[in-house]
């Protein structure tokens, strides 16, 4: 019987085809092949556009990272990265050196906090935590060595409303990057961009892809020299999307529109049903005539108030813990964004870190809450919480 010669393990390429996919192919592939020595240097010096290995960039990254660019009114193609804390990690360690002073808004994320607090001055570099919607504090903490002001247009978890106006009135002045953390309000609400920030983080975990199944982030630079050092130091330091996340992501941003109104409506009706309900201390939401922020929130979103909603029960951790067990079918879970409403207490989870006297004062006492609202029917939401809330008096 005559041999049959050996084929090789990875012979051909994809079908030709004459049509092309709906729905965009996973590829997960790592390495990527070129036909000549001549080619790959020519996809590396950005003579011809391709794909060489997966860290550098990949097909389902571009694909999510050219949806939100065009949402953000990005100036440069942004950076998609495998967490929002990696996009808030390629500035400050990105960009940042020894001896250099960044200040941050004082309700960042808690991990942005943490990174404020713990690692950046290890690292010699030295950080103040000012009230972002106090444009003279926030002047009165800039030194000869400040390079950064790091806000959240609106603050986790208390809801404040930073002076973007101002601030970035400020920075131009000072000569230093506003850099805007726009996750909570989304591009739906607000565009950093065309009100002054140099750059712009998102986690898109959250309302973006909105199912709690991927984990990604984003983040884009006004200056073209900035953003291709956050671009170099992600791919350097393995910020790296996975495929699958991003393929993921692409499927809920697709929906982002509507699942963004949806939730944003429903959090105006049930912030205004807990303020009615005996035992809630107090609602947050810009929204509403009662908030410290609302002409600031109206002014600069346009309407869109979003769907976090934050409240304080009477009663101490105590009322909380009977709150999150009367809360029949919600999670209790620290993240946002999910289709569903989530529950978050930041004393045990979010901002855990901070002292309680810290967090005591900005407001986040042991029966705060921040709630993310989903799709749930608004009747149905409402019942919920007026069941929680009573069990958490008679506890």
């Amino acid at each position: 019987m005559k041999n049959e010669k050996a084929s090789l393990v990875r012979p051909d390429a994809l079908p030709a085809s004459a049509s092309r996919p709906v729905v965009t192919p996973l590829s997960p592939s790592v390495v990527y092949a070129s036909d000549t020595p001549d080619m790959l240097d020519a996809q590396y010096e950005g003579k011809l556009h391709g794909y060489t290995y997966s860290r550098e960039g990949h097909p389902n990254a571009d694909v999510v990272g050219r949806r939100l660019d065009r949402m953000e009114h990005a100036p440069h193609p942004g950076v998609v990265t495998a967490s929002g804390m990696a996009a808030v990690s390629a500035v400050l360690l990105g960009l940042m050196r020894s001896g250099d002073h960044v200040i941050g808004g004082n309700q960042l994320y808690g991990r942005s906090l943490r990174m404020m607090n713990e690692d950046l001055p290890r690292l010699g570099i030295a950080t103040t935590l000012v009230n972002p919607g106090d444009v003279t504090a926030v002047r009165a903490a800039i030194r000869p060595e400040t390079r950064m002001i790091l806000v959240e247009v609106v603050s986790n978890p208390t809801l404040a409303v930073a002076d973007i106006a101002g601030l970035a009135a400020l920075a131009r002045e000072a000569g230093v990057l506003l850099v805007v953390d726009n996750t909570f309000t989304t591009p739906r609400a607000f565009k950093p961009f065309e009100q002054g920030a140099d750059i712009v983080i998102h986690s898109l975990t959250k309302l973006l892809a909105g199912h709690s199944d991927v984990m990604l982030g984003w983040v884009a630079a006004a200056d073209a020299a900035l953003n291709d050092r956050l671009r170099v130091f992600a791919v350097t330091s393995g910020m790296t999307p996975s495929p699958f996340d991003c393929w993921l992501a692409e499927r809920g941003m697709l929906s982002f529109d509507l699942r963004f109104d949806r939730a944003q409506a429903t959090a105006a009706r049930l912030a205004d049903h807990l303020a009615g309900l005996k035992g809630v201390r107090r609602v947050l939401y810009p929204a509403r005539a009662d908030h410290p922020d609302h002409a600031r929130a109206a002014e600069l979103l346009d309407g869109q108030f979003c769907n976090m909603v934050s409240f304080e029960l009477d009663g101490g951790r105590t009322a909380a813990n009977a709150f999150t067990r009367g809360a029949e079918g919600l999670s209790f879970a620290p993240t946002l964004g999910d289709v569903g409403t989530t529950i978050s207490h930041p004393a045990s989870s979010s901002h855990r870190g901070m002292t309680a006297d810290a967090r005591e004062a900005l407001g986040m006492s042991e029966g705060f809450f921040r709630i993310s609202v989903g799709l749930e029917d608004p009747v149905t939401l409402c019942d919920v919480f007026t069941t929680a809330v009573a069990a958490a008096m008679d506890a």
